[in-house]
């Protein structure tokens, strides 16, 4: 889904204040899942991916409290990761539970049903996606990509007449 985001002038996205990584525990009640989101939209302010990753955290929040030991009592943790310029992700680590995250629906279930969809939108929404068990408990996490210039390692470069890149020295002409 790297297409439906523009393409940013040179210098990157994040903030010279914001950390390359910033995490939030949270109880596992369904209050919680709006705080999530509010969270993820504050560290991801002037993403071009936020809108996507917000949307994926509150369905990663969602399941974790409607299928794992976090909705019993338990808490979450919600991280929000931007390693370099064109990518963030987002992982909710939770208590576990019996069953093993995958986008739906399931062979046989109802395709009319309420639910059983939601990793199915995270899995459209973003680049990737995935989860690792982890003792106790597992983290789901969904990341997104855009497209970012590229910075030249050399000096300014020579174009020729169709703005194509040339190599550098002197202009080619016939051998002699």
């Amino acid at each position: 889904m790297t297409g439906a985001y523009p393409v940013l002038p040179a210098g990157g996205v994040r903030p010279a204040h914001t950390p390359a990584r910033s995490a939030r525990t949270f109880r596992g009640i369904p209050a919680s899942v709006p705080e999530a989101r509010r969270f993820v939209a504050s560290v991801l302010a002037g993403c071009p991916a936020r809108e996507a990753l917000v949307a994926c955290a509150s369905e990663l929040c969602a399941n974790a409290i409607a299928h794992t030991a976090s909705g019993d009592g338990g808490v979450f943790t919600v991280a929000v990761e931007r390693r370099r310029d064109g990518m963030a992700r987002v992982a909710v680590s939770d208590g576990g539970g019996p069953s093993v995250p995958a986008a739906g629906p399931f062979p046989g279930s109802d395709p009319m049903a309420e639910g059983g969809r939601g990793l199915a939108l995270v899995a459209g929404s973003v680049a990737r996606w995935g989860y690792t068990d982890a003792c106790p408990g597992r983290t789901v996490w969904a990341e997104a990509t855009w497209p970012v210039p590229v910075r030249s390692a050399v000096g300014p470069a020579r174009r020729g007449s169709w703005g194509l890149r040339l190599p550098d020295g002197p202009p080619a002409g016939p051998a002699a």
